[in-house]
């Protein structure tokens, strides 16, 4: 059994719980229970578009949380849609949490005060991948990383006019180590370039992805572009502890800062 954030396995499907090592019968209590789960739980479904089923634990004493800080949430989600960017499993812990409550008991949106160290992992399948592949943020940003090879490659000038609009992106597979994406360009003439991008994955840091061996072919009579690497920087409020490519599946384990 792979290793959680989570000390006992949760069933999905809304469901919230409360630890308070005080009464559940107290005034505090049913504050805490009535008014800041409700409004957690609203919170976390806002920031994503499509979330399938979700648990929340909060942990923490009353006098903590009433003040503002909760001290830990653990979450888990299960088919999660965020930013076009597909998932099939989230775990979260999130500690240190400071949140406007006084505003929250009158009514208003909960909000972050400060950011937030989040612990957590996520798994993904090929499927994910390629329902991903049909939103703007992925697609996209394949697009100008293909550019961008090409750019420093001095091959583009051969494409030339090489648009963002003329490719798209049909395939992905998920190998050992690797991904394949399959595509194609469509130049002015409507003539149709396949299209075929194959990378081993990576990690050079727990900030920075690497792309190597990479190979791009762009031409069925031409030889592949093979290049000695790529990395792709992730930011500072990452930290990636794991990164595991499976036939058919992509898991990340690590830590990241939520910004207010």
């Amino acid at each position: 059994m792979k290793k959680t954030f989570f000390s006992k396995p949760y069933l999905f499907g809304g469901a919230m719980d409360v630890e308070t090592p005080d009464t559940v019968k107290s005034q505090r209590s049913r504050i805490i229970s009535k008014v800041l789960s409700p409004a957690v739980q609203l919170w976390l479904r806002s920031q994503v578009e499509q979330v399938e089923t979700l648990k929340f634990k909060i942990i923490g004493a009353d006098r903590q949380i009433l003040s503002g800080h909760i001290p830990t949430v653990s979450v888990t989600a299960s088919r999660v849609v965020y930013q076009g960017l597909h998932l099939s499993q989230i775990e979260l812990e999130g500690t240190g949490i400071r949140v406007n409550l006084g505003q929250v008991i009158k009514g208003k949106p909960l909000r972050l005060l400060k950011p937030v160290p989040v612990a957590g992992q996520l798994l993904l399948f090929t499927s994910d991948l390629l329902a991903s592949l049909q939103a703007p943020l992925l697609s996209t940003a394949v697009t100008e990383f293909l550019i961008t090879l090409l750019n420093s490659n001095g091959i583009s000038h051969s494409l030339d006019p090489l648009q963002e609009q003329q490719i798209s992106w049909q395939h992905i597979d998920i190998e050992e180590g690797q991904l394949t994406l399959l595509g194609t360009l469509t130049d002015a003439t409507l003539q149709i370039t396949p299209i075929v991008i194959r990378a081993g994955l990576h990690l050079a840091t727990p900030q920075v992805l690497k792309l190597n061996p990479l190979q791009i072919q762009i031409s069925q009579t031409l030889p592949p572009l093979v290049l000695d690497g790529f990395q792709v920087d992730l930011g500072s409020e990452v930290n990636l502890e794991e990164l595991a490519l499976t036939s058919g599946q992509m898991l990340c384990r690590g830590r990241l800062t939520v910004l207010p």
